[in-house]
Protein backbone atom coordinates (compact mmCIF):
# COMPACT_ATOMS: atom_id res chain seq x y z
CA UNK A 1 0.00 0.00 0.00
CA UNK A 2 1.18 3.46 -0.74
CA UNK A 3 0.49 6.71 2.03
CA UNK A 4 -0.27 10.38 -0.36
CA UNK A 5 0.63 12.97 1.44
CA UNK A 6 -0.67 16.09 0.23
CA UNK A 7 2.20 19.02 0.45
CA UNK A 8 1.64 22.94 -0.65
CA UNK A 9 4.74 24.22 1.35
CA UNK A 10 2.81 25.66 3.92
CA UNK A 11 2.89 25.54 7.86
CA UNK A 12 0.35 23.33 8.40
CA UNK A 13 1.32 20.75 5.30
CA UNK A 14 5.05 20.75 7.08
CA UNK A 15 3.73 19.56 10.10
CA UNK A 16 1.11 17.28 8.37
CA UNK A 17 4.50 15.12 6.91
CA UNK A 18 6.23 15.61 10.40
CA UNK A 19 3.58 13.96 12.39
CA UNK A 20 2.89 11.42 9.57
CA UNK A 21 6.82 10.53 9.57
CA UNK A 22 6.43 9.86 13.43
CA UNK A 23 3.15 8.28 13.74
CA UNK A 24 2.20 6.11 10.93
CA UNK A 25 4.01 2.55 10.01
CA UNK A 26 6.49 3.03 7.14
CA UNK A 27 5.26 2.03 3.96
CA UNK A 28 5.93 3.12 0.61
CA UNK A 29 4.81 7.32 0.14
CA UNK A 30 3.84 9.96 -2.88
CA UNK A 31 4.28 13.39 -2.17
CA UNK A 32 2.01 15.23 -4.16
CA UNK A 33 1.87 18.78 -4.77
CA UNK A 34 -0.98 20.10 -7.07
CA UNK A 35 -0.15 23.25 -9.97
CA UNK A 36 -1.94 24.42 -12.13
CA UNK A 37 -1.16 27.27 -14.93
CA UNK A 38 -1.15 30.90 -13.88
CA UNK A 39 -4.01 30.55 -17.13
CA UNK A 40 -6.17 28.64 -15.05
CA UNK A 41 -5.62 30.23 -12.09
CA UNK A 42 -7.16 33.23 -13.54
CA UNK A 43 -10.36 31.59 -13.69
CA UNK A 44 -10.70 31.27 -10.00
CA UNK A 45 -9.42 35.49 -9.64
CA UNK A 46 -10.31 37.27 -12.66
CA UNK A 47 -9.49 40.29 -11.28
CA UNK A 48 -5.82 39.15 -11.74
CA UNK A 49 -5.95 39.56 -15.39
CA UNK A 50 -4.40 43.00 -15.80
CA UNK A 51 -0.85 40.91 -14.93
CA UNK A 52 0.98 40.04 -18.40
CA UNK A 53 1.29 36.81 -18.64
CA UNK A 54 3.21 34.56 -20.51
CA UNK A 55 2.20 31.64 -23.27
CA UNK A 56 2.41 28.06 -23.45
CA UNK A 57 5.33 26.56 -23.17
CA UNK A 58 7.38 25.45 -26.08
CA UNK A 59 7.19 21.73 -26.85
CA UNK A 60 9.56 20.21 -24.13
CA UNK A 61 9.34 22.72 -21.53
CA UNK A 62 7.82 23.26 -18.28
CA UNK A 63 5.52 25.66 -17.15
CA UNK A 64 6.96 27.52 -14.30
CA UNK A 65 4.40 26.40 -12.00
CA UNK A 66 4.93 22.64 -12.77
CA UNK A 67 8.56 23.30 -11.98
CA UNK A 68 7.72 25.45 -8.33
CA UNK A 69 5.17 22.01 -7.57
CA UNK A 70 7.99 19.70 -8.35
CA UNK A 71 10.39 21.58 -6.25
CA UNK A 72 7.57 21.56 -3.22
CA UNK A 73 7.13 18.64 -3.68
CA UNK A 74 11.04 17.36 -3.48
CA UNK A 75 11.08 19.48 -0.17
CA UNK A 76 8.03 17.42 1.36
CA UNK A 77 9.87 14.09 0.08
CA UNK A 78 12.81 15.39 2.23
CA UNK A 79 10.89 16.31 4.65
CA UNK A 80 8.98 12.65 4.96
CA UNK A 81 12.85 11.03 4.72
CA UNK A 82 14.42 12.99 7.07
CA UNK A 83 11.54 11.84 9.43
CA UNK A 84 11.67 8.36 8.93
CA UNK A 85 9.56 7.27 6.02
CA UNK A 86 10.91 4.83 3.70
CA UNK A 87 10.67 4.85 -0.63
CA UNK A 88 9.36 8.58 -0.79
CA UNK A 89 8.43 9.65 -4.07
CA UNK A 90 7.69 13.26 -5.27
CA UNK A 91 4.40 14.03 -7.94
CA UNK A 92 3.60 16.98 -9.02
CA UNK A 93 -0.14 16.65 -11.10
CA UNK A 94 -1.74 19.36 -12.74
CA UNK A 95 -4.83 20.64 -11.54
CA UNK A 96 -7.39 21.63 -14.20
CA UNK A 97 -9.99 21.90 -11.46
CA UNK A 98 -10.26 21.76 -7.28
CA UNK A 99 -6.89 21.12 -5.51
CA UNK A 100 -9.15 18.61 -3.40
CA UNK A 101 -10.45 16.40 -6.48
CA UNK A 102 -7.11 16.04 -7.58
CA UNK A 103 -5.68 14.75 -4.28
CA UNK A 104 -8.85 12.43 -4.81
CA UNK A 105 -8.38 11.13 -8.11
CA UNK A 106 -4.84 10.39 -7.42
CA UNK A 107 -5.66 8.21 -4.38
CA UNK A 108 -7.74 6.29 -6.41
CA UNK A 109 -4.99 5.87 -8.81
CA UNK A 110 -2.56 4.70 -6.40
CA UNK A 111 -4.81 2.70 -4.30
CA UNK A 112 -3.85 4.25 -1.37
CA UNK A 113 -4.08 3.54 2.02
CA UNK A 114 -3.95 6.61 3.59
CA UNK A 115 -4.10 10.51 2.87
CA UNK A 116 -2.29 12.57 4.54
CA UNK A 117 -2.86 16.40 4.53
CA UNK A 118 -2.71 19.66 6.60
CA UNK A 119 -5.82 20.87 8.22
CA UNK A 120 -5.10 24.57 6.31
CA UNK A 121 -2.85 24.98 3.84
CA UNK A 122 -2.44 28.18 2.29
CA UNK A 123 -6.01 29.24 2.40
CA UNK A 124 -6.89 32.36 3.21
CA UNK A 125 -9.52 34.40 1.11
CA UNK A 126 -8.96 31.59 -1.13
CA UNK A 127 -10.14 28.56 0.77
CA UNK A 128 -13.33 31.24 2.47
CA UNK A 129 -14.94 31.12 -0.96
CA UNK A 130 -13.69 27.44 -2.28
CA UNK A 131 -14.31 25.57 0.65
CA UNK A 132 -11.05 23.53 2.95
CA UNK A 133 -9.36 21.27 0.51
CA UNK A 134 -9.07 19.16 3.71
CA UNK A 135 -12.66 18.81 4.14
CA UNK A 136 -13.62 18.06 1.06
CA UNK A 137 -10.82 15.30 0.69
CA UNK A 138 -12.02 13.91 3.64
CA UNK A 139 -15.80 13.97 2.68
CA UNK A 140 -15.04 12.71 -1.13
CA UNK A 141 -11.85 9.99 -0.12
CA UNK A 142 -13.75 7.17 0.29
CA UNK A 143 -10.43 5.79 1.89
CA UNK A 144 -8.95 7.02 5.27
CA UNK A 145 -7.78 10.88 5.70
CA UNK A 146 -5.35 11.94 8.24
CA UNK A 147 -6.17 15.47 9.00
CA UNK A 148 -3.80 16.86 11.01
CA UNK A 149 -3.99 19.83 12.52
CA UNK A 150 -1.51 23.38 13.14
CA UNK A 151 0.64 22.79 16.19
CA UNK A 152 0.22 25.03 19.04
CA UNK A 153 1.24 28.59 18.23
CA UNK A 154 0.15 28.80 14.71
CA UNK A 155 -3.22 30.81 13.98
Amino acid sequence: MTILIAYDGSDDARAAIEYAARKVKPEPAVVMTVWEPLLAQLAWAPLAAATPLAGEPEPGEKFEEERQAERLARQGADLAAAGGLTEVTTRAERGDGPVWAAIVDVAGELDASLIVTGSRGLGGARSMILGSVSTRVLHHAGRPVLVVPPTKGQD
